[in-house]
């Protein structure tokens, strides 16, 4: 472990680890600082973004001293963007892998600058970088400190030194190459987004029960929106991992030796099936999250359509009031009209005949708009419909006019006419 600066209150730290391989007990041991007369396998660097910033030549000169590497200005630039997306890039000393971390409530991440924030995303969602400098000696992770997953990594290998020390000859789970610790990590971060799925399917049930139950009229029609970006955000953040997988899985294919000792190395078959399992992970996300979006979609879509539905039932509410009304607006009106002489005027039982009249138009439009199922007292589904097409329930007047009918039947009966001469004749 290195502390730069000389306030260890003040100052961050810097934490380093030393892998060696055991030969004799064939066996992979770690520790917290170089060990003489063992062979060194590989080193890990973990250092945070306050360690770099205002500070980067201090903490280039660390990392030359600590590993030897020189790391590129233009990924130097790379690291201090805290927006940067999901990359992959390769230069002859090293491979770099950025993959941007979901901020889980575990994480205690405190930005002491507020203009190196991200910018959070619907409902607090949002996702923090975290660098992978990979060559076959070396591994070096730059995040925001806070990040609880590498922290309690680093407190597992730390037991680890404590277990070596009473148990040497009880064998450790610990990354026999840098690979094999960078896809450690990388796997456990990558378990967090499948813990996304639980608390987004719930956000989707809530908009559906707000698109579709709610009893008032749907107004967070902004909330909707910022829920349907967030969806989208996740989308795009998985692709660009897979396709940084993707970068990385060809480098191994490619250059294998590149990233592994030649005396000490994983099968390259079961490195790439990890790789994989990344990628199939990463996958499973961005389609889970396709389908709760296409489900949110559809509710709206029902939304909509139960809207247009009850409009309709209105305006169709409204015509049959309208058409009931129609007749006996007629009557009244012919009747109230100022003429000398109106027939009916001077009987004495001429009101009765007329509201008797009113209502039996009434009852007469009431009887026809129920034979039409115009109420919706006899709903029926689309296909009982369909199947009920042929039958006629009223009278069709252009029925008589069907001359295709009469031409049908007159074909039949010529046929049956020329069969009857055909045995005559024989």
């Amino acid at each position: 472990m290195m502390q730069t600066g000389s306030d260890s209150d003040s100052m961050p730290i810097m934490q380093v680890f030393y892998f060696y391989q055991d030969e004799k007990n064939q066996r992979t041991l770690v520790s917290d600082r170089r060990e003489d007369g063992q062979i060194l396998d590989f080193i890990w660097i973990d250092t945070t973004r306050e360690d770099c910033v205002n500070r980067v030549e201090d903490w280039k000169s660390e990392i030359e001293v600590l590993s030897g590497l020189k790391i590129n200005e233009y990924h130097i630039k790379d690291l201090l963007n805290i927006d940067h997306p999901c990359a992959f890039d390769s230069t002859e000393d090293y491979d770099l892998v950025i993959f941007r971390k979901i901020v889980a409530p575990e994480d205690q991440i405190h930005y002491q600058d507020v203009s190196l924030q991200p910018s959070q995303s619907a409902f607090g969602l949002a996702s923090t970088p975290i660098s992978f400098f990979l060559n076959p000696q070396l591994l070096i992770t730059f995040r925001e400190p806070g990040i609880k997953i590498i922290e309690s990594y680093i407190e597992r290998l730390q037991n680890n030194l404590i277990c070596q020390l009473e148990n040497r000859d009880k064998p450790q789970r610990i990354p026999n190459s840098v690979l094999d610790l960078g896809l450690r990590l990388l796997n456990r971060m990558t378990d967090t987004y499948l813990d996304l799925r639980i608390p987004l399917t719930k956000r989707v049930e809530f908009w559906q029960k707000e698109l579709l139950q709610g009893k008032k009229r749907f107004k967070q029609w902004h909330q909707l929106f910022q829920e349907m970006t967030l969806f989208q955000q996740i989308e795009n953040l998985c692709e660009e991992q897979i396709d940084a997988f993707q970068e990385l899985r060809d480098e191994i294919v490619q250059n294998y030796n590149h990233l592994m000792y030649e005396t000490l190395r994983d099968p390259q078959d079961i490195v790439l099936v990890r790789i994989d399992d990344l990628t199939s992970h990463v996958e499973r996300i961005q389609k889970h999250v396709a389908r709760l979006r296409n489900a949110i979609q559809a509710a709206i879509n029902l939304h909509f359509s139960a809207i247009a539905n009850q409009t309709n039932e209105n305006m169709r509410i409204l015509a049959i009031i309208t058409t009931i009304f129609a007749p006996l607006t007629l009557l009244t009106g012919i009747y109230g009209m100022n003429f000398t002489y109106l027939p009916g005027l001077e009987m004495r039982e001429g009101f009765w005949i007329i509201v008797l009249l009113m209502l039996l138009c009434t009852v007469t439009l009431l009887y026809l708009f129920y034979r039409s199922r115009l109420f919706g007292g006899h709903e029926e589904s689309i296909i009982d419909l369909l199947a009920q097409q042929h039958q006629q329930r009223t009278v069709n007047l252009f029925w008589l006019l069907d001359y295709e009918r009469y031409n049908t039947h007159l074909k039949h009966q010529t046929r049956r006419f020329k069969r009857k001469i055909k045995n005559l004749t024989e």
